[in-house]
């Protein structure tokens, strides 16, 4: 999967003249227009006019210094000239708005005293104000520019941490793929090696049960409903090896079948039964496998009457230890897998994580 996509930064004329930076230069040059035009002779709109002007100016004229020249000396700030640019364009177009508002054959504006007084207080005001109102918008621009990279560096690092996960558990799926195959081989050799009539058949089905199981090996997900299907398919195979030595029951709540785990979960603690409980013994055993949802928790239970941990060992095996790391892998730490003996004998191994909905289709 793709990393996250940042976003490109505008350039050109879309950055000089975007709605967020417009929007704060209508509200701040109207602002001041109200102030001035309050108590100015020429009244309020001729105030907002020429302030509104001068905001748009600093406005193209930061922007344009924000991208040209596309490189600057080593010793040059980028926010030094975008500074400075806007401060010193200020008198200009101060002296080019009161020059296009002289009427035709009214004499310069230098020469009528109150419309000096003006430019003269809107070039000051422009010379003074304008500087560190560009100065704040580069604080918030740094400042929103840092939070967008540390934004875009969480999401990265999230979906690096998903891949790391998914390729855990692809190679947890590897191991558990030949742990299972070579598991019931071996039991189908045994058929072949004793001259069984029935070799033929449990290898029938046997190859039958992979053509459905197999597929689903590389899949991070199934449900339990898939699961439970492979596990009485797996259970009758063996079932098919030692009649008179296996029996097995399944009490599964319908609600539990939709449900999500990680694939082979249910099988894991079957195959394990089987192999360390049921056949280990000359009389064989029964097996009881129990899938319970209880509130927002799902409980799967697989208890067999074999020979039990005294002959097996307290320590997990291949499988079991695997599939404890797989379930750490998809739930944390809110998903437990217990193993326990059972009076007079046999084992009873638990797992339990969060009950969450089926996958699609």
């Amino acid at each position: 999967m793709s990393a996250p996509t940042v976003p490109v930064k505008a350039r050109g004329l879309a950055l000089m003249l975007g709605w967020p930076r417009v929007r704060f230069t209508l509200a701040v040059t109207l602002l001041f227009g109200l102030m001035i035009g309050a108590g100015w002779e020429s009244g309020i709109p001729a105030a907002i006019v020429r302030t509104v002007a001068l905001g748009f100016t600093a406005l193209i004229v930061f922007g344009l210094f924000e991208q040209w020249p596309r490189r600057l000396p080593a010793w040059m700030a980028r926010w030094v000239l975008q500074v400075f640019s806007v401060a010193f364009v200020m008198p200009w177009a101060t002296f080019l708005i009161y020059v296009l508002s002289t009427e035709p054959g009214a004499p310069p504006f230098w020469q009528e005293k109150l419309r000096l007084e003006g430019f003269s207080m809107f070039c000051g005001l422009g010379i003074f104000l304008t500087p560190w109102i560009a100065l704040g918008a580069l604080v918030r621009q740094k400042d929103a520019l840092a939070r967008h990279q540390a934004l875009a560096f969480d999401l990265e690092r999230s979906e690096l941490e998903r891949q790391a996960l998914d390729a855990r558990l692809h190679l947890l799926q590897a191991q558990v793929k030949p742990h299972f195959l070579f598991n019931t081989l071996a039991n189908v050799q045994a058929l072949v090696d004793t001259g069984s009539p029935q070799a033929s058949a449990v290898l029938g089905s046997l190859i039958a049960y992979l053509r459905a199981a197999v597929p689903r090996l590389n899949d991070t997900v199934t449900t339990l409903g898939q699961e439970l299907d492979m596990v009485k398919a797996y259970l009758e195979l063996m079932h098919m090896r030692m009649p008179d030595r296996l029996q097995f029951a399944l009490h599964v709540d319908e609600g539990t079948r939709t449900l999500r785990c990680p694939p082979m979960t249910l099988l894991t603690l079957v195959e394990n039964a089987v192999r360390h409980g049921i056949d280990p013994g000359e009389e064989g055993g029964r097996i009881d496998i129990y899938v319970q949802r209880r509130a927002d928790r799902c409980h799967i239970r697989v208890s067999d009457t074999g020979v039990g941990l005294q002959q097996t060992g307290s320590s997990l095996g291949t499988g079991l230890s695997t599939l404890r790391e797989r379930l750490l892998l998809s739930f944390g730490g809110d998903a437990q897998l217990r193993l326990t003996a059972q009076s007079p004998r046999g084992v009873c191994a638990e797992a339990e994580f969060p009950a969450r909905g089926g996958i699609s289709a």
